[in-house]
Parts: structure tokens; sequence; C-alpha cells
């Protein structure tokens, strides 16, 4: 039996020179993760109908409006028409995998990510001067000047550039004490200067936007969940690994 081998320029690989290869450049984690999804998906199909809409999805993701085009987008990309239709449905198999594994699961984990879920959009000016801070705050509160004016001409950060507005962003990405802050707040209400972090920061919810599991929060759970899993899959066959 011969040893498969590759030629790589004036190198001819045998299959562990190649193994060592990919470990060295850091590409064996992606090999493995391809393998280990198509172990994964492979006790599923589709059905004729799925098979065929994603394929028209493919062709139209790829602009492949007629034959010509399909067969020099094959041979430009070295595959075959067989291989073509396995990576059109491959998402289809792997949400496939992920309903199985995650499915019923996804209500209580969503409840249990809805923290870091939900999103904000709020309004900040920040000023290291606790003066101008304070005055700040009381010409938005007693309607002199708008927030956004303010904020633009002397909030020291890149919110100036959106007249203090930052988000849509989760509710998690803030500073804690802003996270609390906004936790605690009704749309438009407006807080007085608080010291975060050598800043004063004049602070104003504007619209809470609480996440919900619809289909496209099922799908961002289910590829989080996915993503650990293969991540611990690769890690686990990683370190089984004898070069």
């Amino acid at each position: 039996m011969t040893t498969p081998t590759l030629q790589a320029g004036n190198e001819i690989l045998q299959a562990e020179k190649l193994l060592s290869l990919l470990n060295r450049y850091q590409l064996l984690p992606q090999v493995l993760r391809a393998k280990l999804i198509d172990e994964a998906i492979a006790p599923f199909n589709c059905t004729e109908a799925e098979t065929l809409s994603a394929i028209a999805n493919f062709r139209q993701r790829y602009e492949l409006t007629s034959l010509e085009e399909q067969a020099a987008w094959l041979q430009k990309n070295q595959l075959t028409e067989a291989i073509m239709y396995e990576v059109a449905i491959r998402p289809l198999l792997i949400r496939k995998f992920q309903m199985q594994m995650w499915g019923n699961k996804l209500e209580s984990y969503f409840l249990q990510r809805k923290s870091d879920l939900d999103q904000v959009v709020y309004s900040m000016i920040r000023t290291q001067d606790e003066g101008l801070a304070q005055e700040l705050y009381f010409r938005i509160a007693e309607e002199e000047n708008s927030f956004a004016t303010i904020a633009q001409q002397y909030s020291q950060g890149s919110e100036a550039q959106t007249g203090g507005v930052v988000g849509p962003v989760p509710l998690s990405q803030p500073h804690p004490i802003i996270q609390k802050i906004l936790f605690a707040s009704q749309p438009g209400q407006l807080w007085k200067p608080q010291l975060i972090a050598d800043w004063y920061v004049i602070i104003r919810l504007e619209q809470f936007l609480p996440a919900q599991l619809d289909e496209a929060m099922q799908q961002h759970l289910l590829d989080e969940l996915f993503e650990a899993w293969i991540q611990t899959q690769i890690k686990t066959e990683l370190e089984n690994f004898r070069f």
C-alpha cells in the first residue's frame, strides 16, 4: 500500500510531513473543524424541495445565472457540480444538527442569556471638568439646549460625532456603572453627572430594546451553542493528537 503524498513546489509531502505543516501554520484546527462538522451532519438529509431551494439560493448568492457562468465558477474554484451541491446544502444540514442538539433548550438558554441580549440606545456626554458637567446637566434639564447640541460641542468622546447617541448596543457592553444606570432608567430619564473612570458622565436612556426569541435570535443562539461545542471538540482532538 502506497503512502499518500502531495506535490508542493519541488517537494513531495507525505502525510506525516503534511500534518506537521498544517500544525505549524495553525491550519490543523480548520481541517479538524471541517471534519468534525462532516461527522456531525452525516446522519441528516435534505428533502428534494430543501435541496432545490438551497441550490437556488447558492446560485443567487454567487450570481450564477446561467449554466455557462456556473461552469466557469466551478472551474475557477476547482470544484465539481456534486461538490457545489454539497456546499449549498451544508448550512441546512448544520441547522438540522443544531436543532436536534439544542432545539428543545433554546427557550431556557435564551432566558439565561437575555440580560446580555437586551439592547439599549442612550445619549452620553463626558468631560473631565466637574463644574462644566454640572452646568451642562442643568442646561439640558432646563431645556436651554438640546442634548445633541451640547454633546456635539462639549463631549470629549467619539459620541460627540453622533450628538451623544450610542447604540443600539447590548446592555452588557457599556461600563458596569452605566449598565446599572440604564437598567434602572425609563426612556427619556436624564441622570446627573456620574464620576466614572475619571470622567464626569451625563446619561439619558433613549430606548430599551428587549431581546425577542424570534427566528433570527433562535439562529443566533444556535450558532453560539454550536460554536462552543465545536471549539470544545477541536480542543479535545488537538490534545489527543500525536505527531
